[in-house]
């Protein structure tokens, strides 16, 4: 028998409880399903209007993984879903508004990614993005030193950013902007990954060919191109442990002196929140948004 649940009124078929999800710790679904549910107030404001790919491990990261972007078969009506332009054409995709949404969509096992934009402008970004991604022996300390540097760069244009953890082995940088064609933050965010490759060539590469990144940072602008999408804040990720993608202070930015120093599990998140709240709140902030220079 699947158990039915009721979510704020909505029910809810929930399946495989007891199905390992994240084989290195055993952590299940059912276990999956109890972190969105805790998680759920600080993760739903960074979901709200976005549209939301599926990047689906139901039977683990050993398991098929796959992405997904337009409604997936079965979506429950009470769902909202959108059409969203795309250069093949428009395409219906679902936007996680409120709790049930999201525990549905926790049901189908799956990573959460959403754009730079929401759905009332497409193409107007109001959030800027580098994703820092360290290629081996580079971890996810060389990740901070350049995350220090490009917090630095972007104060110097007025733009305050926030970090996180990837979730797998990199940080992500956030900062809010006032709605800009994303293809304009696109080439900014393209501009101070080069300015970073000049000012740290040991560290620092700015192109995703492979044979460039060995012991260095790749900072990743073109996450900012209206069709791409990140991690949202929260999420787990499709990994033999149930790591999530963190938000972190700048003091752990700084102090990170070792990989598992920036490692967060399910089990860290609720205590986190406890003690900082969501460190990433203001960029839900419409006031704190800042014009590109």
């Amino acid at each position: 028998m699947t158990p039915i649940t009721e979510v704020e009124g909505r029910r809810l078929a929930l399946s495989n409880l007891e199905k390992v999800v994240h084989p290195a710790t055993g952590f299940t679904k059912g276990e999956l399903l109890h972190y969105y549910a805790t998680t759920a107030d600080a993760m739903l404001p960074h979901l709200r209007d976005r549209p939301l790919s599926f990047l689906r491990y139901p039977d683990g990261p050993d398991g098929q993984v796959f992405f997904a972007k337009n409604v997936p078969p079965g979506t429950p009506e009470w769902v909202t879903t959108a059409e969203v332009p795309r250069a093949e054409g428009p395409a219906r995709m679902v936007l996680i508004q409120d709790l049930p949404s999201l525990m549905w969509a926790a049901n189908l096992v799956t990573e959460f990614h959403t754009p730079q934009w929401r759905i009332d402008a497409p193409d107007e970004a109001d959030r800027l993005v580098f994703d820092l991604d360290p290629g081996a022996p580079a971890t996810v300390v060389q990740c901070c030193e350049v995350a220090l540097w490009l917090r630095e760069r972007l104060a110097a244009d007025g733009i305050e950013a926030y970090a996180k953890t990837s979730g797998s082995k990199g940080l992500h940088l956030l900062a809010a902007v006032e709605c800009t064609p994303s293809r304009r933050t696109t080439e900014y965010a393209r501009q101070l990954a080069l300015e970073a490759e000049k000012a740290m060539s040991r560290l620092v590469v700015h192109r995703m060919t492979r044979s460039l990144r060995p012991g260095k940072v790749f900072v990743d602008w073109s996450q900012n191109a209206a069709r791409k999408t990140t991690a949202t804040p929260y999420t787990l990720r499709a990994r033999a442990e149930p790591t999530a993608s963190a938000p972190v202070t700048w003091e752990e930015v700084t102090d990170c002196a070792s990989p598992g120093s920036l490692v967060f599990h399910a089990s860290d998140i609720g205590p986190r929140l406890q003690a900082y709240g969501d460190l990433l709140a203001p960029l839900l902030d419409p006031d704190r948004a800042t014009p590109l220079p």
